[in-house]
């Protein structure tokens, strides 16, 4: 059998991995969005290393858009097979994909524009909403037939809610070997959600490596820094605090940590408006599905039945009262999408709060090379958003401490369980170069065997 890294190959994004067997079943594993601005990955999304129409099977890691994000236009261009995933995933999946449609079509509108010539947009809303009739829920720690040659089962990855890692029990030639798939890997003893449940012994890996080499500051001190940051912010200096965050998982993460504090006395009457359509519908998700929680959460709960909202907390759906935001000099904290501030609502305040020193942003996520969050992450003295150059006078913060990925020492801790004799290949994907090759190195520190950093389109005899 054959394994093809079709993406998130040498970078965080687009996961896409194609499994081939002796007998020519296609099992694709993710199919997601590659979002970022690097020159040699410009048309990425719009083509393909395989023809659609030949894959038989998807098995889906978890809802982020560059896991799922590529699902209809797959769909769209000739996919029928069944898409596999916990139950969990596919409720944010279904309003995660109708996002990604509206801003495909939005931002095929603006370049038609701009160009003076029709750009078809990558998909509608109609493909996002067809694809679902393909997606299949299976929940965790139960194998099921994906095809008479190979058996699967998920296990809880600990990233977002539902997310799980993916273990292919494959039988050929009178052989069975295992390949394992990461996903995104969550971290321990996290707000919220389960603790990632260790896969069971593998013969090929395909693991992600975001923050190989990387320490992640402890949460203990978290709570307090981002205390400090919002009173600094909101009461010494009467400003906003903007953070930027995906509205699965990063969002629900701050507003749970903000309710603690707020039960707690802490948090004072300090106004917090969460500037996302989609991150109220993930939160309205996110309560639907206790069998994600950890025990904290349900300890919490018997006290506070929703654990993500209290009175001063505000949901802002209408695009005017997200305007309106920016037209007031109301101290507060606004969390809108994107985590990167690629996209969203983020940018339109960012655009007109940047340049105001009573201000701070708050970077409380990964954000690729190329996006705006990046950018920021630096520090820069001024900055472009809308193609207009802002000068940059609010205080930036990055809050490590916050990210859904392990860190080095959390993915060696998910692997210790594998022994280094069986383990024959593990190929690093969803990561940059230097943070692969520090994974690398750590891994062969650890005896493993053979630990490659594929390159986009490689192809593994397994």
């Amino acid at each position: 059998m054959q394994l093809q890294i079709c993406g998130a190959a040498e970078t965080v994004t687009g996961s896409n991995h194609l499994l081939t067997l002796g007998n020519g079943t296609n099992i694709l594993l993710d199919c997601g969005l590659y979002q970022g601005n690097e020159d040699e990955l410009e048309d990425f999304n719009a083509k393909w290393f395989y023809d659609p129409k030949a894959i038989d099977v998807l098995i889906l890691s978890h809802a982020h858009i560059d896991h799922c994000g590529r699902i209809p236009k797959l769909v769209k261009d000739g996919f029928k097979g069944k898409i596999y995933c916990t139950s969990a995933t596919r409720d944010l999946a279904a309003i995660m994909l109708m996002d990604s449609a509206q801003i495909q079509e939005s931002d095929a509108k603006y370049e038609s524009k701009k160009q003076g010539r029709y750009r078809a947009p990558l998909y509608t809303e109609y493909d996002a909403k067809y694809c679902l009739r393909f997606f299949h829920c299976v929940e965790y720690e139960s194998w099921f037939s994906v095809c008479p040659e190979v058996e699967a089962v998920f296990y809880d990855a600990g990233h977002i809610l539902g997310s799980a890692t993916v273990t292919l029990k494959i039988n050929e030639n009178g052989q069975t070997k295992t390949l394992g798939f990461t996903g995104d890997v969550g971290r321990y003893n996290r707000p919220i959600l389960n603790d990632p449940m260790p896969m069971p012994p593998l013969d090929y890996l395909i693991c992600e490596s975001t923050y190989g080499g990387e320490k992640h500051e402890e949460s203990p001190e978290s709570d307090e820094h981002l205390l400090q940051i919002i009173f600094d912010t909101c009461v010494a200096q009467r400003g906003k605090l903007l953070i930027p965050a995906f509205s699965i998982g990063r969002t629900q993460e701050i507003l749970y940590r903000l309710d603690k504090l707020h039960s707690a006395g802490r948090l004072e009457n300090i106004k917090v408006y969460v500037d996302s359509p989609l991150a109220m519908d993930a939160t309205e998700i996110f309560l639907l599905h206790p069998e994600c929680y950890d025990d904290e959460i349900y300890a919490y709960m018997k006290k506070d039945r929703n654990p993500f909202g209290w009175r001063n907390m505000q949901f802002v759906r209408d695009a005017s009262e997200s305007k309106a935001l920016n037209d007031s000099d109301e101290p507060c904290i606004i969390i809108a999408a994107s985590g990167m501030a690629n996209a969203g609502r983020i940018r339109h305040h960012l655009l007109h709060q940047i340049g105001k020193p009573e201000n701070t942003v708050l970077i409380v996520g990964f954000c690729a090379e190329g996006t705006l969050g990046a950018q920021l992450v630096k520090k820069p003295t001024e900055v472009k958003i809308f193609h207009e150059m802002r000068a940059v006078r609010a205080q930036i913060f990055t809050m490590s401490s916050m990210s859904a990925h392990a860190d080095e020492g959390e993915l060696l801790h998910f692997l210790s369980n594998q022994s280094t004799e069986k383990l024959q290949q593990i190929m690093l994907v969803h990561g940059e170069p230097k943070r692969q090759a520090a994974l690398q190195k750590a891994l062969l520190a650890q005896s493993y065997k053979s630990v490659a950093i594929p390159t986009l389109g490689q192809v593994f005899e397994l």
